[in-house]
């Protein structure tokens, strides 16, 4: 459920997006793929770029629009936003 501002006693829903994020060569010749548990994209966003620490900043326009086409799975309970899983070359 979609926690309502009247009510802050409801939860909100959390998503599991399996989101891809390509480095070029010679950064990285893959790229990676990210396993982030977020309430939306733009937290799925902050979660990856504190992660990441700045190391790829020039890459980030690509990672929003990755996060925006991501598998995005509704989870059925409420757990922590993070980062479950990385793994980038």
């Amino acid at each position: 459920m979609i926690q309502s501002k009247s009510n802050p006693s409801e939860t909100m829903t959390k998503f599991f997006y399996l989101v891809e994020h390509f480095i070029p060569f010679p950064q990285s010749e893959y790229g990676g793929i990210w396993n982030v548990i977020a309430e939306d994209e733009n937290e799925c966003f902050d979660l990856i770029v504190q992660k990441d620490q700045e190391f790829n900043v020039e890459h980030y326009p690509q990672l929003r629009h990755n996060i925006q086409n991501a598998r995005t799975y509704a989870l059925a309970e409420e757990l922590e936003s993070q980062i479950v899983e990385e793994f980038t070359t």
